[in-house]
């Protein structure tokens, strides 16, 4: 049956305390409802609604990219109602799947299990809680199939030991669920549309209600303060690192290592605390990344590895290679093998050869660099004449001397040597030793300046 997904996303989400809306608040790098959403695609439905309402374009901004069809509710008129917007997109031959924007961690399993459930009939995912304080009780008959919800403040005293709540997250066949959401009535305290009403309507026609039991609380926490969130964070970043020592990775510190993207890695990777990764990064065999550093989209070949607090954004690293401490490879950034980068060295938008080095306070932007090339420190490759970027390029076996300036667009030689403290602005021919200094003067009577009095 062709599956349709409604995942509820327009609650304004007042605890938060934020401008931000609150699906938009960043999990694990990303936007809570962008991990709702990566799901219902790893779920291969046939289409993905988003009911939007509170900060809704900010919202519609922020996902532009996502293949799903918005559906505004103007009025927070409750879940049933939320639902409702959607379902005039829906054919009466699909399955309908509820999804929360702010339940971000329910596992694509556990899902393909509630599809299952509902196939026929209503399926309802929910989960067993050491304290289901303040939750809807899941009321079973003694075939083990749903009766009803009840909420606590209506709970006999039996039926508040049952330690079974309801999550939310259903399933049914669409041509059902019009029926049913239709008939909802918002005679309530809230004056309200309460999507789980559905489920009394559901007992009285004889439909079964299956009920999913999810097998981690984890995945139904919902988020509803900054408190929850960095709950949530938390219970991501044990999983993801739990991911990782299961691959052979030996991390330092597991508390202390925070994934926000998919990781993939080689044998014997060692990973030491304070270490972030973002987006996609592929580390190989045998790398070795020391502690607080900052890894995006980015790939690092066998062998190499990061000293301590270095940045490498957006950068292909090669293998045996020595990064760091305190280096900085930005975007768009080559590195290949046997590369030296040392402290405090900043690469930009460069291509650097197999077996150079740049080990002390250099900065390289926009440049090509050779293979065997040692670059001295304090080099400056000057690319930016404040208006334009121009390119410098180095050839192999290449020697620069500390200091020197290389005002690009310019050509260092094959071989070529440039004498510490040279401001190079011509292009250095190969092979030769290229000086370019001002002659020195000492100036006789001078006086240091005084401050006034």
């Amino acid at each position: 049956m062709p599956l349709s997904i409604v995942i509820l996303a327009a609650g304004q989400g007042k605890r938060m305390k934020s401008d931000l809306p609150k699906v938009l608040q960043p999990l694990a790098g990303q936007p809570m409802l962008s991990h709702v959403i990566a799901t219902a695609k790893a779920l291969r439905a046939d289409a993905i609604h988003v009911v939007y309402g509170h900060g809704g374009e900010q919202v519609k901004q922020a996902l532009a990219s996502e293949p799903i069809n918005w559906v505004l509710q103007a009025e927070q008129l409750g879940t049933g109602h939320a639902v409702a917007q959607a379902m005039p997109s829906i054919p009466d031959d699909h399955q309908v799947l509820i999804l929360f924007g702010d339940v971000p961690c329910v596992r694509v399993p556990t899902l393909q299990q509630l599809v299952a459930a509902g196939a026929e009939g209503l399926g309802l995912l929910t989960v067993i809680l050491a304290d289901p304080s303040g939750y809807g009780r899941i009321v079973r008959d003694g075939a083990g199939s749903v009766v009803r919800i009840v909420e606590q403040k209506d709970a006999n005293t039996k039926e508040r030991a049952i330690n079974e709540i309801n999550t939310g997250l259903m399933s049914a066949p669409a041509r059902l669920m019009r029926k049913w959401l239709a008939a909802l009535k918002n005679d309530n305290a809230q004056g309200e549309y309460y999507l789980t009403d559905v489920v009394v309507m559901a007992g009285r026609e004889r439909v079964r209600v299956g009920a999913v039991i999810c097998p981690t609380e984890a995945e139904v926490l919902g988020v509803n303060d900054k408190v929850q969130l960095a709950q949530l964070e938390a219970t991501l970043r044990a999983e993801r690192a739990n991911a990782l020592m299961l691959e052979g990775v030996t991390l330092t510190d597991p508390a202390r290592v925070d994934i926000r993207g998919q990781v993939s890695v080689g044998r014997d990777v060692y990973i030491d605390v304070n270490v972030v990764m973002i987006g996609t990064v592929e580390l190989g065999d045998r790398v070795r990344i020391g502690p607080n550093c900052y890894l995006k989209d980015c790939r690092i070949g066998a062998d190499t590895e990061l000293h301590p607090n270095c940045v490498v954004d957006r950068t292909a690293v090669g293998a045996n290679c020595s990064i760091g401490p305190f280096a900085r490879l930005r975007p768009e950034s080559v590195l290949h093998d046997d590369v030296h980068i040392g402290n405090f060295v900043e690469v930009k938008k460069s291509e650097i050869g197999a077996g150079s080095k740049a080990n002390h306070l250099t900065y390289i932007g926009d440049a090509t660099v050779g293979s065997k090339v040692n670059v001295g420190a304090g080099t400056v490759t000057v690319n930016y004449d404040g208006a334009n970027k121009h390119r410098t390029e180095i050839g192999d076996n290449a020697f620069i001397g500390s200091g020197s300036m290389l005002v690009a667009p310019v050509k260092i030689g094959a071989g070529a040597n440039t004498a510490a403290g040279s401001t190079i602005t011509k292009d250095a021919p190969p092979g030769k030793l290229t000086i370019a200094r001002a002659k020195q003067v000492t100036i006789e009577g001078w006086k240091r300046p005084e401050k006034k009095s």
